[in-house]
């Protein structure tokens, strides 16, 4: 009798819980802390939904999302493979613990190893880039026996702890002292050259020589990695000048130190390669990945070793691991991206819209809009660098500008979203980054947006 009492008083109470959430008010940010952003002004656009390259609010107004989110869902939304498959692994198994063996963790892993350039031969999964960056930089430690840390000015590697203390962007500002054995450089910029060099080729061998010479000051006895964003993200869409990436590579040969590429925002297509380093026939020592390995439908990461360097653990026991590493259903969803990868040529469709419709619609624009300084990108990853003056390239808006000096951009972005087109803004920078799967009409119908959103732009060229 208390049985069948106890299992009519849960049904009440479930049918209490579905009745409360039907009659739940609209989304309020009473509760939820949001990050990079002031609490008191929070708020967020309430989105009830999405499909394919589009996303929706709560009052019907559709986005075209040229941001892919976070630079993250590669595969698009609510994409019916990744759902099917996540629901298929749930239903056979939900979770498990990172010590044992389970099968849709293994298969991802030789996947992700058959595509992966070189000697990169294990993988060590995470839930997120930052942890990724995280365990990369203890693997370079502990492997070197070595402390100090290269990372670049130009960069974002993650908010956490180590993370955001290699990172050289403003983001790390309000994070610091991060006390992070950390010493940084600058990266190649042909547009805003450190070095005023007027030629790819002469700012690959600028960089280069001021970096052996950071090397050299720091010690290089004492330098245990190097960390790279493979393609530049949030700090500008660089594309790294001819042979930059390949000097990279011998300068840590020369000195012993364990290359890092950051592929956290580029890699699993977002340039057209699987790993943007192919793209540029680099082989680092370590990879860094997340966002588009299953893009987001459940939070994963992951390092992707060198054999030399993993072998070191196969006899020591390696200093860390994560609760929800390798999660089933996150793999799940990694094994039906890379299907629907290999089964719809999106990396053959990535490379020739990206270049024969987005690349050219986006420098087509250029020619008529004064405030466009440069642009550049690779496969579905481009900036457009907006400008005050075209010829001295005073930048749109001050470095790490705020509040009033940050209006042209506020404005800018505020005007894409008006019209329906959701950017990858930052700094001074139309950033441009669309899931994979956006065909060549949806990329023509934001470069229309984009076309009248840059008019905002234009009223400032020429102001002081």
């Amino acid at each position: 009798m208390g049985g069948a009492s106890a299992g009519a008083e849960r049904r009440r109470s479930s049918d209490g819980c579905r009745r409360a959430r039907a009659e739940r008010p609209e989304m309020t940010t009473d509760h939820v802390f949001y990050p990079w952003m002031a609490q008191g002004g929070a708020n967020p656009t309430p989105i009830t939904g999405a499909s394919g390259s589009w996303f929706w609010d709560d009052s019907g107004k559709r986005y075209l999302d040229f941001s892919s989110q976070l630079v993250n869902v590669n595969i698009g939304h609510q994409h019916p493979d990744m759902i099917a498959a996540i629901i298929a692994q749930a239903q056979k198994l939900a979770t498990i613990s990172p010590t044992v063996g389970n099968q849709a963790r293994s298969e991802l892993a030789g996947l992700i190893v058959e595509r992966a350039p070189g000697e990169l031969n294990r993988v060590l999964f995470t839930t997120g880039g930052a942890e990724a960056v995280e365990h990369a930089v203890r693997l370079a430690r502990s492997f070197t026996g070595r402390t100090k840390m290269l990372a670049a000015y130009r960069s974002y590697h993650g908010g956490t702890g180590v993370a955001i203390g290699l990172t050289g962007e403003p983001r790390r500002w309000g994070a610091e002292p991060t006390n992070v054995d950390v010493v940084r450089f600058f990266g190649p910029y042909p547009y805003r050259s450190p070095w005023d060099t007027s030629s790819p080729e002469a700012e690959t061998a600028a960089a280069l020589k001021h970096l052996r010479q950071v090397i050299e000051l720091e010690g290089p006895q004492h330098i245990a990695g190097l960390i790279l964003e493979t393609v530049v993200g949030t700090n500008g869409v660089l594309v790294p000048p001819p042979g930059y990436l390949a000097g990279v590579r011998a300068l840590c040969d020369e000195f012993g130190i364990v290359y890092i590429a950051d592929e956290v925002m580029v890699g699993f297509g977002r340039v057209g390669e699987w790993f943007a380093v192919q793209a540029f026939g680099v082989e680092p020592d370590i990879i860094t990945f997340a966002k588009g390995v299953n893009s987001g439908y459940v939070p994963l990461g992951g390092v992707l070793i060198a054999e030399r360097i993993a072998q070191r653990y196969d006899d020591q026991v390696y200093p860390g691991g994560l609760t929800y590493a390798g999660h089933p259903l996150a793999c799940a969803a990694g094994i039906a991206s890379i299907e629907v990868f290999e089964r719809d040529g999106i990396l053959d469709h990535v490379r020739s819209v990206g270049s024969d419709v987005l690349g050219k619609g986006l420098a087509e624009l250029a020619t008529r809009h004064p405030s466009v300084g440069e642009v550049r990108g690779l496969g579905f990853f481009w900036a457009l660098e907006l400008v005050r003056d075209p010829d001295t390239r005073q930048p749109l808006i001050p470095f790490a500008a705020a509040g009033e000096a940050a209006e042209p951009m506020t404005r800018v972005t505020a005007a894409a979203k008006a019209r329906g087109l959701w950017p990858f803004n930052a700094g001074n920078r139309f950033q441009i980054a669309p899931p994979l799967t956006t065909s060549a009409d949806e990329i023509r119908t934001g470069l229309e947006i984009v076309d009248e959103v840059l008019e905002v732009a234009d009223e400032y060229v020429g102001a002081s």
